[in-house]
C-alpha cells in the first residue's frame, strides 16, 4: 500500500471528522478506562474519543508513519502508536473499554478475522465501535473504475483496487456471533463541495492514492484530469455553485 498524505487527507478535516463525533457519540458506556482508536489517521478521530471520554487513557493506533507523525505533532497530549492490523493484535496486552475503528477497516483484509481480533482486546461488556464506508455505488467509485480500465490507463496501473468492505447482510452474520448484542444503521452525508476539483482533492488522499502512486509526475496530472472530465458529468451544479457529494456510511457498536 502506497504511504498516506496526511495533509491531502485534512483538506476535508471537518467532513472527515463528522462521522467519528457522531459514532463516539453513540457508544453507550460510563467511564470507561482505555480505549483504542484502530487506524487514527492523523489522529482527528482520536481526539473526538478524547473529548467523548476525557477521562479515559486513550489510545490512537495506525498503520501510516506519515499518520502517526501528524498525530503527535498536532495533539501531543495523546499517545499514538504504529500499528498493522492484519498482525498486530497479538501483540496487544492491554484490555479495553472500547475498541474504535473509524473509516479504517475497508483497507483491511479478512473482516470476519478483523472483528473477532477487534473482540479479543476488549474487556467483558466493552463495546466495539466501527464506521465504515459503504459508496460503492455513487458516481466518483464507479468513475474511477471506468477510467483504470481504458487502454491508457490498465497498462500502467495494472489490477484495481482490490475492497474488503463486506455486504451489510455479511456484517450482521459477523456481528450475530461474536458479540451479546449490537446495532447497525446506516447514514448519507451531503458534503457541500465548492468544486469538482474539491472531488478530486478528497479522493486523492484514498481511492485514488494507489493510482496515482505508480504513475509519473506527467501521468498523475493526465489520470486527474480523465477522472475529473468524468465527475464534471455526473455531479450536477446547485445554484449557488456547490456540489453535492454523498457518503453513505455504515455504523455499528457491538457489545462483547
Amino acid at each position: 500500500m502506497s504511504e498516506w498524505n496526511s495533509e491531502q487527507y485534512l483538506k476535508f478535516k471537518k467532513e472527515r471528522t463528522q462521522p467519528s463525533i457522531d459514532l463516539a457519540n453513540a457508544i453507550k458506556i460510563n467511564n470507561p478506562i482505555n480505549i483504542i482508536d484502530i487506524g487514527c489517521g492523523p489522529g482527528n478521530s482520536t481526539a473526538v474519543l478524547k473529548k467523548r471520554f476525557p477521562n479515559a487513557h486513550t489510545i490512537g493506533a495506525d498503520f501510516s508513519p506519515n499518520m502517526i507523525e501528524k498525530a503527535k505533532t498536532d495533539y501531543p497530549d495523546i499517545e499514538f502508536m504504529l500499528f498493522d492490523a492484519t498482525k498486530d493484535f497479538e501483540k496487544i496486552e492491554d484490555k479495553f473499554d472500547i475498541v474504535f475503528s473509524n473509516a479504517c477497516i475497508q483497507w483491511v483484509p479478512n473482516h470476519k478475522k478483523l472483528l473477532s481480533d477487534m473482540m479479543c482486546i476488549l474487556k467483558p461488556n466493552g463495546v466495539l465501535a466501527v464506521q465504515v464506508p459503504m459508496n460503492f455505488e455513487e458516481p466518483i467509485h464507479k468513475i474511477i473504475a471506468e477510467v483504470i480500465t481504458r487502454k491508457e490507463w490498465a497498462e500502467k496501473i495494472g489490477a484495481g483496487r482490490q475492497f474488503h468492505t463486506l455486504k451489510e447482510s455479511e456484517y450482521f452474520d459477523i456481528l450475530s456471533d461474536i458479540s451479546s448484542d449490537f446495532t447497525m444503521w446506516k447514514t448519507i452525508y451531503m458534503h457541500r463541495m465548492p468544486s469538482h476539483q474539491s472531488i478530486i482533492e478528497w479522493y486523492k488522499s484514498t481511492g485514488m492514492k494507489e493510482y496515482l502512486a505508480v504513475l509519473s509526475d506527467e501521468d498523475k496530472i493526465k489520470f486527474e484530469q480523465a477522472v475529473f472530465s468524468e465527475v464534471e458529468k455526473y455531479y450536477s451544479v446547485q445554484k449557488n455553485g456547490e456540489i453535492i457529494f454523498r457518503f453513505p456510511r455504515l455504523f455499528f457498536t457491538a457489545v462483547k
